[in-house]
């Protein structure tokens, strides 16, 4: 026997005793070799992922993004490790399956003078059982339906003799196996290197098509299948996925956003434009920042995101990372003309067919102030409510401490900071919108907030990437649910959207008051307040967020979607799939709370309409 794979059967043993403590305790086992190899098993799974080979490579990402996989620098010792493995979980689950991944020599089917891209090449093989053959069968299907742009997957039978290294299969006896091989198509040709996006999709095509391969195996087997091939995915998170996460929030933590861009002297600027007859724009004063943006970007783009074994989370911290170099990037360029344009990227223009719906409401919701007039309720007295659904929140979750903060320094109204409530000295709120607003910030964005912070990753409690939009939209459908949404309102969320096109489009601040005022009959101050928003920190482009958020999420229930996993966290339309799979997988939790106001009485037959589908229009009600 080899020397060098003696010295590694030794360390036989301590992986014996990691597999009697998976079983016994539920222990995750990640046991790293002197050599490079590495051994991960995050709970008894019937099956194991092996590359034999350098650490490098598309084969290698695949087999490591799953909850079960061998990395391993030799045949022999593979082997060894996999009978050890495969004994030990056969016996636990009834059934196990070695999926043996690597990569061809070569991508053949490319030539230089193709017309065009051709095919790709994915070739399988596996033993001659029926188990083995219906996972061989489930395999091809899924990778030949997904394509790696540009390119297909042509799925054929693997040729032993055209191979150049051993078969794991060959040494693994009676233990059931698929091989899976694939053409380096992710390479530059002549080895200049890589196409990192392709090289992504590659590797989410082998990891879905290998846990939809263990699906049909246990079906094959007589077994329970899983009810989703996701659920067989990581249940852990790595050091790596935690640390990265962590030092995200760090950079997240240095700013507020929000509050950067807000101006500290509404007020005066309200009455510096009205002493002006309405015709100059007011100077808008801010917080100084109390960073330096490009030491942040450069801590932000220090944050390695390349060793952590799960595709889909380094997605999800990727996209993070864009956004927040988006947002220093805009807070380095406040009060200049590229503070609109980034922000454009950053939330999108005004598209066509919102224009459209704003301008529909802004027709049909005629009355312009509620029908009875009553006395304003102030900020303390908001406060003093906020401070109560608050308590009653915390007393069905002792976590949620929430601070409610009453300041001088914000336009009139109610804005959400981390675990901070920030109510405007100026606020006056009619008594009929009330619960509406406190159900908007802390029965949505409080809430979510809180439930994101117990799932384990920051950003789901600091927001996913683009997750504004949908918080927004849940925020105003709870405005709705408790009764509270008025032509007022609805009207202003309608001339928002008009407002943002107006500025994005080249108007001036006094243009745009001009229009909101005249054409769209706001009264002066309401008018102000809107373009104030829209043109703060040099043209502010969210704010037609909240319209199209609302379309999305009555778009959503109308097509059956549940909202609950929106509680789990703040999270954006498209990641609804990604929740559901990191919830499939075990990686998330329950939401520990939802919103008081979908169970009240009052809520129930208004959401029951929204599910049966509406307009946002169809929210007011006579």
């Amino acid at each position: 026997m080899k020397p060098k794979l003696v010295e590694a059967l030794s360390l036989l043993a301590p992986i014996e005793a990691g597999l009697d403590a998976l079983l016994k305790e539920g222990k995750p086992i990640r046991y790293d070799f002197a050599d490079g190899s590495r051994l991960h098993i995050d709970r008894p799974l019937p099956f194991l992922c092996i590359y034999v080979g350098p650490a490098q490579g598309a084969a290698f990402d695949a087999v490591s993004a799953n909850a079960s996989y061998l990395i391993a620098t030799g045949f022999e010792l593979a082997g060894e490790i996999a009978r050890l493995v495969a004994t030990t979980m056969h016996d636990r689950c009834g059934a196990f399956l070695v999926i043996d991944i690597g990569e061809l020599a070569e991508d053949r089917f490319l030539t230089d003078d193709a017309p065009f891209l051709p095919p790709f090449e994915v070739a399988l093989a596996s033993g001659d059982t029926t188990e083995e053959k219906a996972a061989l069968k489930r395999f091809a299907t899924a990778a030949s339906r997904r394509d790696a742009k540009y390119r297909t997957p042509r799925v054929g039978d693997l040729n032993p003799a055209a191979c150049e290294e051993p078969q794991l299969s060959d040494i693994l006896g009676d233990i059931r196996c698929l091989t899976v091989r694939f053409a380096p198509i992710y390479r530059i040709p002549g080895g200049k290197g890589t196409y990192p996006a392709l090289r992504d999709l590659v590797v989410a095509n082998m990891v879905d098509s290998a846990l939809q391969a263990v699906s049909a195996f246990l079906k094959a087997s007589q077994l329970e299948p899983p009810a989703t091939h996701r659920s067989l995915g990581r249940r852990v998170f790595i050091d790596a996925v935690a640390r990265a996460d962590r030092d995200m929030d760090k950079i997240a933590s240095t700013f507020d956003f929000l509050l950067a861009v807000t101006p500290i002297n509404a007020e005066q600027a309200w009455l510096e434009f009205e002493a002006g007859g309405f015709e100059r724009a007011p100077l808008l004063l801010y917080r100084p920042h109390e960073f330096e943006v490009s030491d942040q970007k450069r801590k932000l783009y220090s944050v390695a995101l390349d060793h952590l074994e799960d595709p889909l989370l380094a997605g999800l911290l990727s996209e993070k990372q864009q956004e927040l170099d988006l947002q220093l990037s805009m807070l380095a360029a406040r009060e200049t003309p590229r503070f609109a344009e980034l922000g454009r990227a950053l939330y999108g223009g005004v598209e066509p067919e919102l224009a459209s719906r704003a301008r529909g409401i802004l027709d049909k919701a005629t009355d312009l102030e509620p029908k009875a007039r009553q006395k304003c309720l102030g900020a303390d007295v908001v406060a003093a409510a906020a401070r109560e659904m608050i308590a009653r929140y915390r007393a069905a979750y002792p976590d949620f401490e929430a601070s409610v903060e009453i300041r001088s320094d914000l336009p009139a109204g109610l804005l959400v900071s981390r675990n901070r409530l920030l109510i405007s000295r100026d606020t006056k709120l009619a008594p009929e919108r009330l619960l509406a607003l406190l159900s908007h910030e802390i029965g949505v964005h409080l809430l979510t907030y809180f439930n994101g912070d117990m799932q384990g990753l920051t950003i789901l409690r600091s927001g996913l990437a683009g997750y504004e939009g949908m918080q927004e939209g849940l925020a105003v459908l709870a405005e709705y649910l408790v009764g509270g949404m008025t032509e007022a309102r609805l009207r202003l969320i309608a001339a928002r959207v008009l407002a943002c096109q107006a500025m994005l489009d080249g108007a001036t601040f006094e243009d745009t008051f001009r229009v909101v005022h005249i054409d769209f009959g706001l009264d002066r101050r309401s008018a102000f307040n809107v373009v104030l928003r829209v043109f703060r920190g040099g043209g502010f482009a969210k704010d037609a967020i909240y319209l199209r958020g609302v379309v999305q999420v009555l778009e959503h229930l109308k097509n059956g979607g549940s909202l609950t996993p929106f509680w789990i966290g703040k999270i954006s339309a498209h990641h609804f799939g990604i929740i559901q799979e990191l919830s499939a997988r075990g990686l998330l939790r329950a939401p520990k709370l939802e919103p008081a106001f979908l169970s009240s009485e009052v809520a129930r037959p208004r959401l029951k309409k929204a599910m049966a589908g509406m307009d946002p229009v169809d929210m007011i009600e006579t």
